[in-house]
C-alpha cells in the first residue's frame, strides 16, 4: 500500500527560511567578529568606509541641497545651524560633504571595477597565449606606466571633457596597467599547473581554460590590487577636481572644494579647506587600512601575520 508523502506547511517553510536567514546573519556577525580580532586596523578602515557609504547613501536625508546658497549666510563658522559652516556664498559645508561622499564612492568604485577588470582580463590573455601576443600587450602596458599617473588622467580627460563618467574612464585607464601586471604574473605560475594541461588534453577550449581554470586562481591578487586602488582612485579623483579637470563645478565634490575658493578665502574661512581635507584623508586612510587587512588575509605568506 502506498504511504503519501506528506507536504512541508506554508507555515513550517516560513520557519525554516526565517531560521535560514538567522544563521546566515549570525555567521556574518561571526565573521565581522574574527576579522576584528584579528585585523583591528582593518576594522577600522572598514568602519570609515561604513561610515562614508551610510553618508553618500542617506544623503539627501540628513542634507539641504548643496547647491543652494544665501549671501546672507556666506563665511559661517561651525554652529547648530550649519555644522560645519558655510563658504563664500553661503553654502551648506557639511551637505557638500555629504553630497561629495557619493561622488567619491561612485568614481573610486566604478574607476577601479572597470580599470581592474579590463587589465585582469588583459593579463590573462597575454600570460595564455604568450608569445608576440604577450609581447605587444606588455609593451603597450609598459608604454602607459611611464607616463606619470595624474598626467595621464589629464591627458584623457582633456581629450574627453569633464564629466563624472569621463571622470570614470580617466582613473579607470590608470588602473589598467597595474591589474594586469599581478593578474598576469599569477596567470603565468598556473598556465602550466596540472589542471590546466590536463583541461588542455581532453579538449577544453581556450576560453574555458583561461576563465573556468586559470581564473579563479588569480581572483585573490586581483581583489588585493583593486582594494588598494580604491583610496589611490578617490585621491585622483580630488587632484582632477582640484584642478578644474574634473567632474563639473555644478556637482560638490572635495576636490572642488579645495580648488580656488577653498585656497582664495583660507585666512577669512578656514573650514572652506579643512573640512574637505579631512573628509579626503579620512577616506583615504580608510580604504588603506581596510586593503592591508584584505591583502594579509588574501595572501598565503601574510595570512599568519
Amino acid at each position: 500500500m502506498a504511504t503519501e508523502q506528506e507536504t512541508p506547511s506554508a507555515g513550517a517553510l516560513l520557519g525554516r527560511r526565517a531560521r535560514d536567514e538567522r544563521s546566515l546573519v549570525i555567521r556574518g556577525l561571526s565573521t565581522v567578529k574574527s576579522f576584528s580580532k584579528r585585523k583591528p586596523l582593518g576594522a577600522i578602515g572598514g568602519f570609515i568606509i561604513l561610515i562614508m557609504v551610510l553618508l553618500a547613501v542617506f544623503a539627501p536625508v540628513i542634507a539641504n541641497d548643496p547647491m543652494e546658497w544665501n549671501l546672507r549666510d556666506k563665511f559661517q563658522s561651525p554652529n547648530l545651524e550649519y555644522w560645519l559652516g558655510t563658504n563664500d556664498v553661503g553654502q551648506d559645508l557639511w551637505a557638500q560633504i555629504v553630497y561629495g561622499a557619493q561622488i567619491s564612492l561612485y568614481v573610486g568604485i566604478l574607476s577601479v571595477a572597470y580599470g581592474s577588470g579590463i587589465g585582469g582580463i588583459v593579463g590573462l590573455v597575454s600570460a595564455y597565449y604568450g608569445g608576440k601576443t604577450d609581447v605587444i600587450i606588455q609593451r603597450i602596458m609598459d608604454a602607459m606606466m611611464a607616463i606619470p599617473t595624474l598626467v595621464l588622467a589629464l591627458a584623457i580627460m582633456a581629450a574627453l571633457g569633464g564629466s563624472v563618467n569621463n571622470v570614470v574612464i580617466a582613473i579607470g585607464a590608470v588602473q589598467i596597467p597595474r591589474a594586469n601586471r599581478i593578474v598576469r604574473s599569477q596567470a603565468l605560475a598556473v598556465r602550466e599547473s596540472e589542471f590546466a594541461l590536463a583541461a588542455r588534453s581532453i579538449g577544453a577550449t581556450d576560453m574555458r581554460i583561461m576563465f573556468q581554470h586559470i581564473m579563479p586562481q588569480c581572483v585573490a591578487p586581483w581583489l588585493i590590487i583593486a582594494t588598494a586602488a580604491l583610496g589611490t582612485a578617490i585621491i585622483s579623483e580630488a587632484s582632477l577636481s582640484f584642478l578644474g579637470m574634473g567632474v563639473p563645478p555644478t556637482t560638490p565634490t572635495w576636490g572642488g572644494m579645495l580648488s580656488q575658493r577653498g585656497r582664495e578665502y583660507f585666512v577669512l574661512a578656514p573650514q572652506m579647506a579643512i573640512f574637505p581635507g579631512i573628509a579626503i584623508s579620512l577616506a583615504v586612510y580608510g580604504f588603506n587600512l581596510f586593503g592591508d587587512a584584505i591583502r594579509d588575509v588574501l595572501d598565503p605568506r601574510l595570512r599568519g601575520s
